[in-house]
């Protein structure tokens, strides 16, 4: 069965489609389903164009498959009713175009990683699981490296749940130049984020191709100008963005979030794997919410536990690039647009830290 499969992508994978690249690194293919005398699939076509397009690439397709002696052939080529779900963007002044940039297509076929101009290092902010700080902690790292004079962007990744307007309190849109996205700019960072361009509380409901078409525009479509480092806060898990930025862009490196409870460590190493599978060396590991500090009595409590991160770096021969506290004015500074990094006090400082050390080891 898995070989008769091969074979069947093996023959998908010779057939052109408009635009170049062919039916499979297009990625066009869904539902495959390959027994041994029957094949099924659909083209999903970005649009109707493109669904009429691609008519001669899936009788060529069905060709192919019954040459190789399956005696059912069953092929649906399908498109939206409408156009790509695009999101218009508008900028304050009055007269200003949207930006043109639809985002939500399928992803352009390239040939490998794609530099980005004016990008010296592109950094992932990564973690196996939701809700350890991974957000939090790449606003507050893009804030520090500024304050420690490197030209930094963020790029929020989390198409799902952007969150990266509201901690640096952006309110403005994007504006469009030369069918270029101007990105905006707030405590010294640059910063691009799907959320700029939706309502606040809107739901992306798109599917992975167009996510990761997504993710491709905005890496290349944004003028970035001159940056030293790129973060890319990314969503949590494994998926389809994790993948196609390691595909599409040449990353330096990944940074690993994890809080030291055991059910989180779990998750991170799958994250650690990921980049693995991927070639994308990962940096080093950081613990968030590593300790609660008590502002009356100095009192130091571990309520995740304490040292798993450190732990888990050394066991793996990875670094460990520092721990963060886990404090009241990291929430409050994150719900009101200004980050604690910004500002003066122990969690600032390990943010400081973090951004050194960083910058010692020639990533940032």
């Amino acid at each position: 069965m898995a070989g008769n499969r091969d074979r069947v992508l093996q023959e998908l994978s010779e057939i052109a489609v408009p635009g170049g690249g062919n039916l499979v690194e297009a990625d066009l293919v869904r539902a495959l389903n390959v027994t041994d005398d029957e094949v099924s699939f659909v083209i999903e076509a970005a649009d109707p164009m493109l669904a009429r397009e691609l008519q001669s690439a899936e009788k060529e397709a069905e060709s192919r498959l019954r040459a190789l002696g399956f005696q059912r052939v069953r092929i649906v080529t399908t498109a939206p009713a409408g156009r790509a779900p695009s999101v218009a963007a508008s900028s304050g002044g009055a007269g200003t175009p949207p930006p043109s940039l639809k985002l939500g297509r399928h992803p352009t076929p390239q040939a490998g990683p794609q530099a980005i101009p004016g990008v010296q290092r592109i950094l992932a902010i990564g973690s196996g699981k939701g809700g350890v700080g991974k957000s939090t902690l790449t606003t507050n790292l893009a804030v520090a490296l500024a304050r420690a004079g490197r030209r930094v962007g963020v790029l929020d990744a989390d198409i799902y749940g952007p969150s990266q307007p509201r901690m640096l309190g952006v309110t403005e849109r994007p504006r469009s130049e030369n069918d270029r996205i101007i990105p905006v700019h707030a405590h010294g960072v640059t910063m691009m984020s799907l959320g700029l361009m939706m309502k606040e509380g809107e739901a992306v409901v798109w599917r992975g191709p167009m996510l990761m078409g997504a993710l491709q525009q905005m890496l290349n479509q944004v003028e970035w100008g001159e940056l030293d480092v790129l973060l890319v806060d990314l969503p949590p898990g494994t998926g389809d963005v994790q993948l196609s930025l390691c595909q599409k862009a040449p990353v330096t490196g990944a940074v690993i979030v994890s809080t030291p409870q055991d059910m989180a460590l779990i998750d991170a190493r799958r994250a650690i794997d990921m980049f693995d599978k991927l070639r994308t060396p990962v940096l080093g590991l950081v613990e968030n919410m590593s300790m609660y500090v008590c502002p009356n009595c100095g009192h130091e409590a571990h309520l995740f536990g304490h040292g798993g991160v450190a732990a888990e770096a050394e066991a793996r021969g990875l670094p460990f690039l520092g721990a963060v506290p886990l404090d009241l004015s990291v929430r409050l500074a994150g719900d009101s647009g200004r980050p604690v990094a910004a500002g003066e006090g122990p969690v600032a400082d390990a943010y400081a830290r973090l951004a050194s050390r960083l910058i010692a080891d020639g990533v940032a």
